[in-house]
């Protein structure tokens, strides 16, 4: 149990850090208009989706409790892993 809760404190770190990122990389993207080419833009769209999508898996899973990990631990990581690949690619 207790290192289910360390595991959601490290999770809930990660998202934080991620939706800071993300505002950064929409700010810029905003500021730089018409000049942010088509797929760069489509790279932000789909990041921004992801981490919508990471953010709902981990609160259905903190609304039901650590103790439901099993439950919910193949949505969630599979939400983190999606995120964390879409800010790679924006990255490159």
């Amino acid at each position: 149990m207790e290192n289910t809760q360390g595991h959601v404190g490290k999770m809930e770190t990660q998202l934080k850090q991620w939706g800071a990122r993300l505002d950064q990389i929409v700010a810029k993207a905003e500021k730089a208009g018409t000049e942010v080419n088509v797929e760069r833009r489509k790279c932000v769209d789909e990041l921004k989706a992801k981490y919508q999508a990471a953010q709902s898996k981990f609160g259905e899973f903190k609304a039901a409790g650590s103790e439901k990990w099993e439950i919910f631990k193949t949505g969630v990581e599979s939400a983190w892993s999606d995120l964390e690949a879409a800010f790679k690619k924006l990255k490159n």
